[in-house]
């Protein structure tokens, strides 16, 4: 079983070494290492090509690709992602995000394969697991309020975002036929995450619950520097999923709940 990890960058050279250093310490083999780049100048392409030389020279089994040239951003960069793909799962892995431990896709592989019944049933389309949340500096904060439920839906994204885009872990033929949505700016990965799951629903494809934290992510990402923006855009992709009426009166609910908290 082959995992894609990809990272999106653009003058990233602050935050991306713990995400280089957390997949080449991977004692997994079979992984592809994608890093689409938006024509950075900080210092970003000399810190990836250090990753590749340092992969080449562990000769760990890893394959780290580069690609550097302008976009029209990061949902633009995700689709070139998705046209690179091959192998089995792929996961986004946002510059500053990073795996919680050297054995984490071993982990993810053996639970995969040990719930998968016979050589004849269909991979899942999604694993999924859970999240932590750490600072700047990849320093731990807590765990994400939002836990992925037992058994999870296209419809269980009506309550929120209930499993983080860096611990959703696509099939790739899924993946490749569900392009980002460029219309939105802050939210199309919500949007992604759904279609994906309805699209499995509808071939009755299961999805497995990792049962474990496998993705520590970075609080200050773009979707916290634009917040408002991000909470009126995935309002429309919850209403365009799920209908007006039932998003509206469920963030009433969600207001509700956050005052008596």
């Amino acid at each position: 079983m082959t995992i894609t990890y990809v990272t999106i960058t653009y003058q990233a050279a602050k935050v991306l070494q713990r995400t280089l250093d957390s997949v080449f310490e991977q004692d997994y083999p079979d992984i592809t290492h994608l890093i689409i780049d938006g024509a950075s100048t900080d210092g970003t392409i000399e810190m990836v090509n250090d990753y590749i030389g340092r992969s080449n020279a562990a000769d760990n089994g890893h394959k780290v690709l580069l690609m550097s040239e302008s976009d029209n951003g990061i949902y633009d960069a995700m689709n070139k992602g998705l046209r690179s793909l091959d192998g089995d799962y792929v996961c986004f892995l946002n510059a500053g995000d990073f795996l919680p431990a050297p054995d984490i896709v071993s982990k993810i592989v053996e639970t995969a394969i040990t719930q998968h019944p016979t050589s004849s049933s269909p991979l899942p389309a999604v694993l999924y697991g859970d999240t932590d949340i750490v600072d700047g500096e990849g320093r731990f904060l807590r765990h994400r309020r939002l836990s992925p439920p037992k058994n999870l839906t296209w419809r269980s994204f009506r309550y929120g975002m209930l499993v983080c885009h860096q611990a959703f872990y696509a099939r790739t033929d899924f993946a490749i036929a569900t392009p980002y949505n460029q219309k939105y700016r802050y939210s199309a990965d919500v949007d992604w995450c759904i279609r994906i799951m309805k699209a499995a629903a509808k071939e009755n494809v299961p999805l497995l619950n990792l049962h474990m934290v496998v993705a520590n992510y970075t609080e200050e990402g773009q979707t916290t520097l634009h917040h408002r923006e991000s909470l009126i855009e995935r309002y429309r992709v919850m209403a365009h999923h799920y209908g007006h009426l039932q998003t509206f009166f469920l963030h009433c609910w969600f207001i509700i709940r956050s005052v008596v908290k």
